[in-house]
């Protein structure tokens, strides 16, 4: 058991993993840390939290276990604001959808080798609401939660992360750094790019209104996650460009090539395309319910 977590953004998912430990019995006391005292003193009625302090470097005094909650684009001030004064054999780890970045900023921070504690997470899980009172314990139940160890990172840091994690009901797996930014700049970074996209260019449409109005539950479903966090997302897109580019330009390559299907009316390409999409997305919906 975690005897003291600092959690320094208690949002969605830092607000969700406390919330899941605490039922789990998995933590003892959770000090919170953020910039919006309002949010924290929310968390705090809520019975979220123990306690609170808007100063990174305070909240960490103690604690044996640091969670960063943080937009990946905060990391390394955030790492360099708490670094003298975390606890010796402390653990820490984090939440970003992107870990190339993270590292990055952990040894600009901490030099060639990140301390045997330090071990980068991302819990692949979410809603497009934001928030503290957005956070619920079951958002982690069933769902995955990759960990990427550093050469450095000490295999108990690992173990107990992972312990963390399988407590709140994740399913917890590990890889590389590069091969998770590899994986979810296709899997989730290019859709939540596409979604933002397709909304941004018909809300610049004459008939906007119009459109809006008559979108049916196909639209509400693919463009829910465009309602996700803005500053989130930017900071995904530039921390993992190279992935997310070489992805981007392979889509564009396929969605090109749909295009000039339509314009010469090629059915057979449509058809081929559609059905080859439609059973790799039954295939995958099945196992995701395994």
């Amino acid at each position: 058991m975690v005897r003291r977590l600092a959690i320094i953004g208690v949002g969605l998912i830092g607000g969700s993993l406390a919330r899941a430990l605490r039922v789990a019995g998995g933590v003892g006391e959770i000090v919170g840390c953020g910039r919006d005292e309002g949010q924290l003193v929310r968390a705090v009625e809520l019975g979220i939290i123990d306690r609170y302090s808007t100063d990174p470097a305070e909240a960490v005094g103690g604690a044996d276990g640091v969670v960063i909650g943080t937009p990946v684009g905060a990391m390394e001030s955030i790492l360099e604001a708490i670094r003298p004064h975390l606890a010796d054999g402390a653990i820490i780890t984090d939440v970003g959808s992107t870990k190339g970045s993270v590292v990055a900023a952990a040894h600009r921070v901490f030099g060639s080798r990140c301390p045997p504690g330090f071990v980068p997470g991302h819990p692949i899980a979410g809603t497009e609401r934001n928030g503290v009172e957005a956070s619920f314990a079951e958002l982690f139940q069933r769902r995955r939660v990759i960990l990427t160890p550093l050469p450095e990172s000490d295999a108990g840091a690992t173990a107990a992360v992972r312990a963390m994690w399988e407590k709140t009901g994740a399913v917890v797996e590990t890889m590389t750094p590069q091969h998770h930014d590899e994986v979810f700049a296709a899997t989730s970074h290019l859709p939540h790019l596409l979604a933002y996209s397709l909304v941004n260019t018909l809300a610049t449409l004459d008939e906007k209104v119009e459109i809006f109005r008559y979108a049916a539950g196909g639209f509400r479903d693919f463009t829910r996650i465009a309602s996700s966090n803005p500053r989130m997302w930017h900071d995904i897109s530039l921390a993992n460009r190279d992935a997310l580019l070489k992805v981007m330009d392979r889509f564009e390559g396929d969605l090109h090539q749909m295009r000039q299907a339509i314009e010469a009316g090629d059915g057979d390409y449509l058809l081929e395309v559609f059905t080859r999409a439609k059973e790799a997305r039954d295939c995958f919906v099945d196992k995701a319910e395994e």
